[in-house]
């Protein structure tokens, strides 16, 4: 018997999952992609010119879960100028044993928090343990998840945003101070970004949104906004110098200019991607040698963060009887 499908607003998703569960849950899901017990294929990329968009389609199937998962991200550049948010997310889980659509939902938050989570796991992972100071580039939605995330895993005392929009920085920084007791500043000054022990890049840009000069050793860097060979937020000259991981090998060099670029330059060959973040989790390969390491997690994304989240949001609305069921 075909069940009915399962509707989950953005609303209704944001009443059942938090960063904090999230967090463990990504964990797990990038030990899984790196033993290979799930299957996630390079996902496909749409472009749309005319309209300077893109459409990636994101498949997943877990065999441990009996779960498929397919999200498909809308990113067009137009979409400020015309007041409407730059991505749009739609994620669709099904039965893997019969193929029966089980729910859709909207995924912007979910895509912000699962993104976030990565980032979570990676500073847990690789960051020092000390780590109080955090630099968040891109004040949108997913810089706020960002927040969230280093708040969730670290000590955080100060916070530095980044963003050529003041105004959309201001008004992230006043919904931090009224969240958590710290100290949040609005910066573009180098000295600023020279004292934090964590930088977490969320933004659209394509070209290094720091300079290489103005990091100190020891930092730990999560790159999170870059997601096309030719899109770079990181300089090639720090991920020269950096112990480098990624979430995925393959996709990340198929798809992440922080990485490409300098390949293409000479200054790196593949073997600097010291590992995946899930054999970091795993145990298998060791982080940081030293306090004065530069680390750097770079991802693209990957549809196993989106079916660890969209797996988890499904159980509790399902439980919560939340959610509106659309007949099929």
């Amino acid at each position: 018997m075909i069940r009915n499908l399962l509707f989950l607003s953005k609303e209704t998703i944001k009443k059942v999952l938090t960063i904090e569960e999230a967090i463990p849950a990504v964990r797990d899901a990038f030990i899984q992609l790196s033993s290979g017990k799930v299957e996630v294929p390079l996902r496909v990329h749409l472009d749309i010119p005319q309209f300077q968009g893109v459409e990636l389609i994101k498949p997943v199937y877990s065999p441990l879960t009996k779960k498929i998962g397919i999200k498909i991200i809308s990113l067009f550049k137009n979409n400020t100028a015309k007041k409407l948010p730059y991505s749009h997310a739609v994620m669709l889980l099904l039965d893997a044993e019969t193929g029966i659509p089980l729910a859709i939902m909207d995924a912007d938050y979910l895509t912000a928090v699962r993104t976030a989570a990565a980032s979570g796991v990676a500073t847990e992972l690789l960051a020092r343990k000390e780590s109080g100071t955090v630099a968040i580039f891109g004040a949108g939605p997913q810089g706020a998840a960002q927040v969230r995330a280093m708040m969730a895993v670290c000590q955080i005392s100060q916070i530095f945003i980044f963003d050529p929009d003041t105004q959309k920085a201001r008004k992230l920084a006043n919904n931090i101070s009224s969240s958590y007791a710290v100290e949040v500043k609005v910066s573009s000054t180098p000295h600023s970004l020279s004292a934090c022990d964590i930088i977490c890049t969320a933004t659209t840009s394509e070209v290094p949104v720091f300079l290489d000069s103005q990091i100190s050793a020891g930092v730990h860097i999560n790159g999170m906004g870059s997601f096309k060979p030719h899109h770079q937020e990181i300089p090639a000259e720090t991920v020269k110098r950096s112990r480098l991981f990624v979430d995925q090998r393959e996709s990340c060099l198929k798809e992440a200019g922080d990485i490409i670029i300098p390949l293409k330059r000479g200054m790196i060959q593949e073997r600097h991607i010291l590992a995946e973040i899930g054999e970091i989790a795993s145990g298998a390969i060791q982080a940081r040698k030293s306090d004065a390491d530069i680390t750097i997690f770079k991802s693209v994304g990957n549809a196993v963060q989106d079916l660890a989240v969209a797996e988890m949001v499904y159980g509790k609305a399902l439980k919560n009887k939340l959610g509106q069921e659309l007949k099929l």
